[in-house]
């Protein structure tokens, strides 16, 4: 059984670290940061606040860390219109908006255009329902495709190719269920291709380090050396 008690801080600096508190039935104390960078102490019955928050001072740097890195993770795609010129991204390009109207519903992409054509007048609903729907399954294509050449790269750890999910998500690009189905945000098919492989390359190494240790990274980095950069870049791309 467990006993939450949340609305507690932690302040470093001019930071202010706000954290649950969860007592319960153990021996040790642990400290988790979670994928909307919320963080999590469990730690046993009769542990003082005060051990707690010395406990969680002595992993600051950490906590930080963690807390930065799930941030970068944030999609960044600004709002649109859906308006003739104006731009959207695909795999890492831009390419501007052309609205028409026709004898069909359809999206096409071809010499740096997205021509969206509508049998009725265009309009803001119409055109946005079309793209969503191409993207959808653009995303399913390009998606299913990086899948394929990541599990490769990993196949010396007998990884298991996991069920493939896409969703619209507020938090993350990827996540990995302990069921081995992994979502990934339908948005990411507007980043490179690249760094399209680098999430799922990172979803796929939780499957072998379910947490971010030490070893999680070393095997990040044999997969991808420099991750670093393309995590940058899809962090750059998508604003």
């Amino acid at each position: 059984m467990l006993t939450e008690m949340s609305g507690y801080q932690l302040v470093w600096g001019v930071r202010t670290i706000d954290y649950t508190l969860l007592y319960g039935d153990r021996k040790t104390m642990e400290i988790a940061v979670c994928p909307d960078s919320s963080v999590v102490v469990k730690a046993p019955f009769e542990t003082s606040k005060e051990l707690v928050e010395k406990k969680l001072t002595k992993r600051v740097r950490w906590i930080v860390r963690q807390m930065n890195y799930f941030g970068q993770f944030n999609p960044k795609t600004p709002v649109r219109s859906y308006v003739s010129g104006e731009t959207h991204l695909y795999l890492g390009r831009q390419y501007r908006l052309k609205l028409l109207q026709g004898s069909e519903n359809v999206v096409r992409l071809t010499r740096g255009y997205f021509y969206v054509t509508t049998r009725e007048v265009p309009s803001t609903d119409m055109t946005r329902k079309l793209l969503e729907v191409w993207y959808l399954e653009k995303a399913k294509e390009q998606f299913s495709r990086s899948l394929d050449r990541c599990c490769l790269k990993l196949k010396g750890h007998a990884v298991v190719r996991p069920h493939l999910s896409i969703r619209r998500m507020q938090k993350r690009w990827g996540s990995l269920s302990d069921k081995r189905t992994m979502t990934l945000n339908r948005d990411l098919i507007r980043a490179p291709r690249e760094c399209i492989d680098y999430v799922v390359t990172h979803e796929l190494c939780h499957m072998i380090c379910r947490n971010h240790s030490p070893e999680f990274y070393t095997l990040l980095e044999s997969v991808i050396p420099g991750w670093e950069k393309v995590k940058h870049r899809l962090e750059l791309s998508m604003v």
